[in-house]
């Protein structure tokens, strides 16, 4: 059985990821919170065993093969470096770090040390972009022309602070949904972004300095252009993600979320059908491919070098919002 750190007491790992790891047939064994009596208190509300205050602590217990960071954006780089140091399988929620810089540095140390790098992009686990994906390299739409993604969504209140006030933490929707943006239609096209031009605003929810809501266009290196519309201030849209090609179009309605629902309607010549899709918890499937890696069975769902890539998009995407201009996207890698 692997045994789990968590870094950070956070709201995702209590909703989502603490019985994903479980139901893989992981143990959470000690969570880390800067506060030693939040983490006491979250240890006994999740059953954990142990509580921990330091991110040394944490990573120095020897019952801990694996870490899972979901702390604020600008602490993953040191956090994840000192677990691969301690020799710790890491899976690191998005963005992995603040610059291209820090994040393919965490890719370098992890390959150097033998550890698995995952980030948690968990929307590529979903039965609608799998099928998507299937239905595009199988050629059911010809040649992918064009996407649009539907990714505005109301914030929750619980979930405001940090993502709404803080620019240093890496806050705003750009680093915090565009991202999954790029890492969906990397994966649903297999493909790359290139090239990013978008504007920006505030609708009244973040303060000044902060973004909470972008519309864009990302091209791709096939030649495919997507458009995508994000936002933490619309309380009644719909999620979406739609691929259109030469000889069909994808569309998927309610795809663009954590939990296992949506459909996803083919298009064509022929009429219109709904693609069968096998629902099941994302988070669920993206533990279970960590341990799979973890056991030299294949990669992460999403490796470190997808998460520098949603980065590299994210950061293009914020660089031409202030700009103004179009900006290419380059990794590092």
């Amino acid at each position: 059985m692997i045994g789990w750190g968590l870094i950070g007491a956070s709201t995702i790992a209590r909703e989502w990821v603490i019985g994903a790891i479980r139901a893989a047939g992981g143990d959470v064994v000690s969570v880390m919170s800067s506060s030693a009596e939040r983490g006491a208190t979250y240890a006994q509300e999740n059953g954990i065993a142990k509580s921990v205050a330091s991110v040394d602590e944490l990573v120095g217990d020897p019952d801990i093969q694996a870490v899972y960071i979901s702390t604020t954006n600008e602490l993953h780089r040191e956090q994840a470096l000192a677990a691969i140091r301690a020799g710790k399988h890491v899976l690191c929620e998005k963005p992995l770090a603040l610059t291209l810089n820090d994040a393919c540095e965490m890719v370098l140390k992890a390959c150097e040390a033998g550890v698995v790098l995952g980030t948690n992009h968990h929307l590529r686990n979903a039965a609608t972009h799998r099928a998507m994906r299937e239905a595009i390299a199988a050629g059911r739409i010809g040649r992918p022309i064009a996407a649009r993604v539907f990714h505005a969504v109301y914030l929750p209140p619980h979930l405001q602070g940090w993502r709404l006030d803080r620019p240093e933490a890496g806050g705003g929707v750009i680093l915090d949904i565009t991202v999954h943006d790029a890492d969906t239609l990397r994966f649903v096209l297999d493909d790359d972004p290139i090239e990013a031009v978008a504007i920006s605003h505030s609708a009244g929810l973040s303060k000044e300095g902060l973004e909470d809501g972008v519309m864009g266009v990302l091209r791709f290196r096939s030649g495919v252009i997507a458009q995508f519309h994000d936002a933490f201030t619309t309380k009644y849209a719909e999620t979406g993600l739609e691929v259109h090609g030469t000889d069909g179009s994808l569309i998927g309605r309610n795809v663009m979320t954590q939990r296992p629902v949506g459909t996803v309607t083919l298009r064509n010549e022929d009429g219109e059908f709904d693609l069968p899709l096998d629902h099941s918890n994302l988070y669920e499937t993206a533990l279970q491919a960590f341990h799979a890696a973890i056991e030299g069975k294949g990669s992460p769902s999403a490796t470190g070098e997808d998460g520098v890539w949603s980065l590299a998009a994210g950061l293009a995407v914020a660089k031409s919002a202030a700009s103004g201009m179009a900006v290419q996207i380059e990794t590092g890698l």
